[in-house]
């Protein structure tokens, strides 16, 4: 194998798995952030790059979709299991919450599962803005996501709200070249990097008020502020923040293979499953954590396990055939073990 190919490899699977840490880390955490105010310092900090530097990744890596069949494979990948863990937390929280009916919304995801919706729909806004400049498409792409703060219908329906809010983020990495990410390795890139971190660190710390919700896309600027045209002067400086950040992140991912490399591929497990252990957490065990130094060393902890066990050979081979609609790990894993 090509020697710069295969470090590639192993840079973007070092940076799905820190991503995948956090998402994880972050949705513990968000249990905590009303009871500590340092906390959720922390919370918006990861906050501020984490899914965006997600949904880059996941545009550099759909430079494919002109191929045939790709986007019915694509719906395939994402449509079908999206309707499978849309019912199957339905009945989750139906049981979990002790609801007193049952009710199936398929066009509102529930939590996490918008990111499936999203990322079909930006594969296909890719069929439009593919055919221009970079610089016209991503510009355009910003004014979108500034426009739809405007509009109360644009929210959690379809996910239509995180789809043009953070499209952005997937068309810059559908138009980034390995020349770019090789320029994020260089060491003066991570001091700078380590810099930004710092300095953004101090402006979080120094504005304890921040809405955190703001870093989530998903509500019109009404929700916030009561001047829409405050809303897309705020939005306009998340999506610096977001930027900024996200070329810190990638400056500082080692591209050599370590322990965790391996799972790096397995992250949309994780990102799947992950949501019932944080939900029972919430609603059994929460209240018994206090939000201090050692409740933060632990839920580090419990989120880092987590994402380990959920990416495990054992986990993937089991949930292979609802997630990715084969089940070539689950006969790979049993003849190992046979």
């Amino acid at each position: 194998m090509d020697k710069s190919l295969e470090n590639r490899s192993f840079y973007f699977d070092n940076a799905k798995f820190l991503l995948i840490c956090l998402v994880v880390f972050g949705h513990l955490l968000q249990t905590f952030i009303a009871a500590s105010d340092h906390l959720k310092l922390l919370y918006v900090f990861i906050y501020t790059f984490h899914m965006p530097a997600f949904v880059l990744i996941s545009g550099y890596f759909a430079k494919n979709f002109r191929k045939p069949g790709y986007l019915l494979k694509t719906l395939k990948k994402l449509i079908l299991p999206y309707l499978f863990f849309q019912t199957g937390y339905t009945i989750f929280y139906y049981f979990l919450f002790q609801e007193n009916s049952f009710s199936l919304k398929l066009l509102y995801p529930e939590w996490s599962l918008w990111f499936l919706l999203s990322l079909f729909f930006w594969n296909v806004m890719l069929l439009l803005f593919s055919r221009w400049p970079a610089w016209i498409g991503i510009s355009l792409s910003i004014g979108i996501g500034l426009i739809a703060g405007y509009f109360d219908i644009i929210n959690g329906y379809l996910s239509l709200s995180r789809t043009f809010v953070f499209f952005p983020f997937f068309l810059v990495g559908f138009f980034l070249k390995k020349a770019h990410f090789a320029l994020a390795q260089t060491v003066a890139a991570k001091y700078v990097a380590l810099l930004v971190f710092f300095v953004v660190a101090c402006l979080i710390a120094l504005h304890p008020e921040i809405e955190e919700n703001w870093f989530l896309g998903s509500k019109p600027y009404d929700v916030f502020v009561d001047s829409n045209a405050v809303g897309s002067l705020a939005r306009s400086a998340v999506y610096v923040i977001n930027f900024v950040m996200i070329a810190s992140f990638f400056c500082l991912i080692p591209k050599r293979r370590l322990f965790f490399t391996k799972w790096g591929k397995n992250t949309l497990y994780v990102y799947l499953l992950h949501g019932f252990f944080i939900k029972y957490f919430r609603e059994e065990a929460a209240s018994d954590f206090i939000g201090n130094s050692q409740t933060f060393l632990l839920v580090l902890i419990i989120s880092f396990g987590l994402t380990v066990f959920l990416s495990s050979s054992f986990v993937t081979a089991m949930w292979q055939p609802m997630i990715e609609l084969r089940a070539s790990r689950w006969k790979s894993f049993f003849i190992r073990n046979a």
